[in-house]
């Protein structure tokens, strides 16, 4: 299938989930001001910005040209700070506390900042998210119809293989696998390259929840509750844990990288492991750091198939010193032909509705790419209704910190699970769910 099909696929499916993943009620296309607010792009000149952003790697000097562009073309300068992922939303929430609220950030979650955000349609009108897929677009909107923040790219999670090890191994590259399969093959191909470890996976809800939709449950549900499957949790957690007691997957990486999230992107291109669960942004990166012949594979199966959707969006503050260009950065950042440009060398999947009509030629390894967008069709629709609940991020919090225990032996599986069930609770009232 041509890769502008499986971008449509990708938003068929987020607009047949997603309009429910925001907070109660569906939001409406025509809500918010009828008359945006005056943005005049040549009013700039000798303005500055700051952006606050954390990067998957050729992302970064793709991000850097296009703010070249932007400086360019309006005469303002762009403040980019750049901050680890993992210290995002410290940072962020800080700068807020304290009255020193950034123009624009960009972020996973928009949800823990909703009161503080501009709403794009008062800039530039109620249509604004048509030019978005209509799924996308939902994602990026409150209840009361808001427009809160504009998706920037969407990604799918799935495994990259280490084919050279692979070959060694004598071990046919697959196309098709189950959990049990995948980890046989792991550990022979870890075997015959004296590898210390056969999986490796990034320290994160967000690829953590691959698994367990694998194994037949979510945490969040389309309506908006607690959906979590105990049983099935259960069973998905302690497969997963047993891999990393056994240091089948590394448990030093496991329990030495805390709460936070931690890439195993280093663990793969050492060459110490032959199958890592990430994603799509790694591909940029790879082709220019790995040593070894690598490729995407399929996500294994379990009970269900497919992998696990995220997204990236770019929010305005409207408590920062220059909102209006602020919005207006965020507006050309996300045209047509900015976007474009960015997604073909930073390994985007683009958000905007005549993209995903007409598709993205990437600077290289298309194959991998189509590889990751043919994971869209298998992914289950629930997925993505639970990744873009305003309660996710702090259910996936709980996910981590709880399997960090039974990995540390510190609790048994039930019993994380049955925290993880009432972190799941708490996370949908705190958001209003």
């Amino acid at each position: 299938m041509r890769l502008r099909t499986k971008i449509a696929a990708l938003c068929a499916v987020v607009l047949a989930t997603s309009l429910s993943a925001c907070a109660p009620g569906s939001p409406q296309s025509d809500a918010g001001p009828s008359a945006p607010a005056s943005v005049d792009f040549n009013s700039f000149k000798g303005q500055t910005l700051t952006y606050v952003y954390f990067t998957d790697g050729p992302d970064e000097q793709a991000t850097k040209d296009m703010i070249a562009k932007f400086e360019a073309a309006t005469g303002a300068k762009v403040n980019l700070q750049i901050v680890p992922f993992a210290n995002l939303a410290t940072s962020l929430q800080a700068r807020l506390s304290a009255g020193n609220a950034p123009e624009v950030a960009r972020v996973t979650d928009w949800h823990p900042y909703a009161d503080k955000e501009v709403d794009f349609k008062q800039y530039f009108g109620s249509s604004y998210p048509s030019e978005f897929a209509s799924g996308a677009a939902a994602t990026a909107m409150d209840s009361a119809g808001h427009m809160l923040a504009v998706p920037s790219d969407v990604t799918i999670n799935g495994p990259m293989i280490n084919v050279d090890a692979f070959k060694k191994a004598g071990v046919p590259v697959p196309t098709k696998w189950t959990w049990d399969e995948l980890v046989a093959d792991a550990k022979k191909v870890a075997a015959a390259n004296n590898m210390p470890y056969a999986f490796a996976i990034d320290k994160s809800g967000n690829r953590l929840s691959t698994i367990l939709s694998q194994f037949g449950t979510v945490m969040i549900g389309p309506d908006g509750k607690n959906a979590l499957d105990k049983d099935k949790a259960a069973k998905a957690l302690t497969f997963f844990t047993d891999l990393v007691k056994s240091n089948v997957s590394p448990k030093d990486f496991w329990l030495g990288s805390g709460s936070k999230y931690t890439g195993a992107n280093e663990i793969f291109l050492a060459g110490q492991v032959p199958v890592y669960l990430s994603g799509p942004w790694q591909v940029g990166a790879f082709a220019k750091s790995a040593t070894f012949n690598w490729a995407a594979a399929s996500n294994p199966c379990q009970e269900r198939c497919g992998g696990f959707p995220g997204g990236k969006f770019m929010i305005a503050f409207k408590d920062s010193k220059n909102p209006a260009l602020a919005a207006a950065f965020v507006q050309w950042m996300n045209r047509s032909e900015n976007q474009r440009e960015v997604d073909k060398t930073a390994y985007w999947l683009p958000t905007r509705k005549d993209l995903t009509d007409s598709g993205v030629e990437y600077a290289s390894r298309q194959s991998d790419m189509s590889s990751f967008l043919s994971q869209i069709n298998a992914t289950p629709s629930d997925t993505w209704t639970d990744a873009n609940s305003p309660a996710f991020t702090a259910s996936a919090t709980a996910l981590i910190s709880e399997t960090d225990k039974v990995v540390a032996g510190q609790q048994d599986v039930r019993t994380a699970v049955e925290n993880i069930s009432a972190a799941i609770d708490k996370a949908i009232k705190a958001a209003g769910s």
